[in-house]
């Protein structure tokens, strides 16, 4: 259960001509988080997950038409608050592709909630 732990959640939405570089920094992504983020500790990371899928014309109507454009939802929960921190500090300290994520993500339509409690998990 993550309940109390802290989330951090990323949703890019990126036009077509963005999704192939959004997949490759992913990529990179999910590698780096993998090797470099401890599993146990205050600092631990408890879940990761990277989902993709096509935006909708109307979010609440799953048979409605996709817009063209790509949604990458990125999910990481923590231990506690310092993971987060953790996460940001060693992303632009070690992970090569930091600069390339600031510079796609610019381009992309952006909502991020930083490192809130989970109020409910199952």
């Amino acid at each position: 259960m993550s309940q109390g732990k802290i989330q951090l959640n990323i949703i890019f939405t990126a036009a077509p001509n963005l999704v192939k570089e959004g997949d490759r920094i992913f990529e990179s992504h999910a590698k780096w988080m993998e090797e470099s983020h401890p599993r146990d500790g205050q600092n631990a990371l408890l879940s990761y997950s990277v989902a993709k899928g096509p935006e909708l014309s109307n979010p609440f109507d799953p048979s409605s038409t996709p817009t063209g454009n790509t949604t990458f939802v990125v999910s990481e929960v923590y231990e506690s608050q310092s993971g987060v921190a953790n996460h940001w500090k060693i992303g632009a300290e070690t992970w090569e592709d930091f600069p390339a994520m600031g510079e796609w993500g610019g381009q992309c339509k952006v909502t991020v909630l930083h490192g809130t409690p989970v109020v409910h998990s199952l």
